[in-house]
C-alpha cells in the first residue's frame, strides 16, 4: 500500500503522488468525518483504498481501525469505428463491424438502421459483444445508413456507416 494522505499531530500532509494536486479531505477534521475527494479521476485510480483510524489511548484492533473500499473509475466508450467487409453487390453476404478503443467496462453494441426504413437487429445476426452486424442474401432495398451505438455505464458514441448494394 502507498500513503497518500494523512492527519497527524494537526498537520494534513499529502504525500507525493499522481493524486497530489487531486486529493484531499472533503471537511474539516474536527468535524471528525475524514471522508477524501478525488477530483478528476483516471482510469488509473481504480482499486482498493484503505482508511486507517489510530486515535491515541485508545486499544487498535484491525477490525475496528482500518476500512477498506473498491474503486472502480468507469471510462465512456470512445468514438468507434464502423467498417464494411466483403462487396455489397445483390446476392452477396457483408458483415459490419463496429469496434471502440477505449471504455470500461468494454461496450457493448447495438446496430440500427436509420430512417426512411427504420430496423434494428437481433442475434444471431447482430453479436452485441463483437459489434458485428452480418447481412445476408443483400438486396438492392438493403441499401441505406447503418448506426452502430458503442455503449456502457459510462457513456455511449456512435458511428456509421452507407451501405449501397
Amino acid at each position: 500500500p502507498v500513503q497518500i494522505l494523512s492527519f497527524l499531530g494537526g498537520v494534513v500532509k499529502v504525500e507525493e503522488t499522481d493524486l497530489k494536486p487531486r486529493v484531499g479531505f472533503l471537511y474539516p477534521i474536527d468535524s471528525h468525518n475524514i471522508s477524501v475527494f478525488i477530483n478528476a479521476t483516471r482510469e488509473q485510480d481504480s482499486g482498493q483504498y484503505m482508511c486507517t483510524v489510530n486515535v491515541v489511548d485508545d486499544t487498535i484492533r484491525l477490525d475496528k481501525n482500518v476500512g477498506i473500499i473498491n474503486l472502480t473509475v468507469l471510462v465512456p466508450p470512445a468514438i468507434p469505428t464502423c467498417q464494411l467487409h466483403g462487396r455489397a453487390v445483390v446476392g452477396a453476404n457483408v458483415t459490419l463491424s463496429c469496434s471502440s478503443k477505449k471504455g470500461k467496462p468494454s461496450p457493448m453494441y447495438q446496430w440500427q438502421r436509420e430512417a426512411p426504413t427504420l430496423q434494428v437487429f437481433f442475434p444471431p445476426a447482430q453479436d452485441r459483444a463483437r459489434g458485428t452486424l452480418k447481412l445476408t442474401n443483400l438486396s438492392l432495398e438493403m441499401s441505406g445508413v447503418y448506426v452502430c451505438r458503442a455503449e456502457n455505464q459510462a457513456g455511449y458514441k456512435n458511428c456509421s456507416i452507407v451501405l449501397e448494394v
